[in-house]
């Protein structure tokens, strides 16, 4: 959820994800013991933490790194006092190995959104819809299928406030109707990252751990459309039938944008070539379509001088003095102030989680987890279950708990945790990125009592995608993943 720029988890070797290094506990069980109980009530208040950054101000990343830091240290003392701190050592090294692959990873996503944004790509949009001057209702559906469309290689937070911005500007005032849409979009963001396998870090990670080909990801297609359909059907029968005044605004593209979305596409496929037939990590992928952007960089820098110079004398023959004033203020672009822009703190928060998860494991809770929810429990209910609790906790860990605690599921089974964990955190406003943003964004228009009216027919569209996709393939329930 908490991906401001982003998508993605890691593996470990050639082409998966070691879940089966933690899927155990380590040498020594520590759940009942003193050490066990501290590192397990330190990710709690770390977690409420977490959750309440609205209220108090206090970055997500911060409390998640410092009980990330403290975990381990009790787990090295313990087991250096039985004398065998290399256990300890192998199984950390292990867990910032997955982390360093989904920080490149998420990277190079991060910088080609910003780079995008800087190109004034995502600025331009907005002001087509801006100028096209739809009605409320159009502007309902447009936000909404747009939101669902850009989420899907973007990411959630970035498109819902995309979309946010649109419906602010031409509804300005109009707390129902905002209020409404927000609420829409929300859902659509998150449902468009679920089908496919770098829309979202739910699916990135299922993908990266090799359970799942690259392609039966878009068999959740259908169900995403669902989840995203059955609640904007019901909710735009309560968006009034008329327009909003007029608006204007002009918007040019900075030289190049076009050709980075292409490069970025481009770096998409690599990395899925490099995944699918070489058996290669799509990290790999992504880092080269990095070097994509850097040579494309070096081109806009070496050829600016000759662009400005034919722009500025075009506008000193029409007499475009604030043209000139503008062109005059053009810097080169540069790759790695893109790499500075990057989220920061999302990054170092999926550092903070994936090595307290990490060291859970390893300390033994997540065994006892997987014996509660994938023994006692039917594989469907338990999935179904923790998709809803990703609308209190965060998905990321959700996602990174199953595949460390490894359960034997069909691939129909994998796929349905990767949809509810990908939208069940719709159903909240503080259950994704793109509510908690908008939250900031359109602060006193989409509000969490706001959001949460709607939430019997979120939780309507949850079901419908769900039994959608038990019902649309079914042949991949009886299909088993990594053993």
């Amino acid at each position: 959820m908490f991906n401001f720029r982003t998508f993605a988890v890691l593996l470990i070797s050639v082409a998966c994800i070691p879940a089966t290094a933690f899927a155990a506990s380590g040498p020594i069980n520590l759940t009942l013991s003193p050490i066990g109980l501290i590192a397990l009530g330190l990710f709690v208040l770390a977690y409420m933490l977490v959750m309440a950054e609205e209220k108090i101000h206090l970055r997500k990343s911060k409390p998640v790194l410092v009980a990330a830091g403290i975990i381990w240290a009790l787990i090295g003392w313990r087991y250096m006092q039985a004398g065998m701190p290399e256990a300890a050592e192998s199984a950390f090294r292990h867990t910032l190995l997955e982390f360093s692959e989904l920080m490149l990873f998420l990277l190079v996503a991060m910088t080609y959104i910003n780079a995008l944004e800087e190109r004034r790509l995502f600025d331009a949009l907005r002001a087509w819809l801006i100028r096209s001057g739809f009605s409320y209702r159009s502007l309902f559906w447009i936000s909404g299928v747009l939101a669902f469309v850009i989420s899907s290689f973007a990411n959630n937070m970035t498109t819902a406030m995309l979309m946010c911005a649109v419906v602010m500007k031409v509804a300005e005032g109009d707390k129902r109707f905002i209020n409404l849409t927000c609420v829409n979009i929300v859902v659509a963001a998150n449902a468009g990252g679920a089908f496919i396998p770098f829309g979202d870090i739910t699916t990135l990670m299922v993908w990266q751990a090799g359970i799942i080909s690259f392609n039966e990801f878009f068999t959740l297609f259908i169900p995403a459309v669902v989840n995203f359909l059955v609640p904007a059907l019901i909710m735009s029968l309560f968006v009034e039938k008329r327009s909003p005044g007029g608006f204007s605004e002009e918007v040019e593209l900075k030289r190049g944008a076009l050709r980075i979305l292409t490069l970025f596409l481009l770096t998409i496929a690599t990395a899925v070539a490099f995944h699918s037939y070489l058996g290669l990590p799509p990290v790999l992928g992504m880092m080269t379509g990095l070097g994509y952007l850097q040579f494309f960089g070096f081109f806009l820098r070496k050829t600016l001088p000759g662009s400005l110079a034919r722009k500025k004398a075009i506008a000193e023959r029409e007499g475009d003095m604030e043209r000139i004033r503008a062109l005059g203020q053009v810097v080169p672009f540069d790759v790695f102030s893109r790499v500075a822009r990057a989220e920061w703190d999302t990054l170092l928060f999926f550092y903070g989680v994936v090595v307290c998860v990490g060291g859970l494991g390893f300390i033994g809770y997540l065994e006892l987890l997987s014996t509660a929810l994938y023994t006692n429990w039917n594989p469907t209910a338990a999935n179904v279950v923790l998709g809803l609790m990703s609308a209190v906790v965060d998905n990321i860990p959700v996602m990174f708990a199953v595949l460390t605690m490894n359960p034997e599921m069909s691939h129909g089974h994998w796929l349905l945790i990767t949809l509810t964990a990908g939208v069940g955190g719709s159903l909240l406003s503080i259950g994704s990125a793109a509510g908690v943003a908008l939250m900031g964004q359109a602060r006193g228009y989409y509000t969490f009592v706001g959001h949460l009216k709607w939430a019997p027919v979120i939780l309507l569209g949850y079901a419908a995608s769900v039994i959608c996709h038990l019902w649309l393939n079914a042949e991949l329930f009886s299909i088993f993943g990594r053993p």
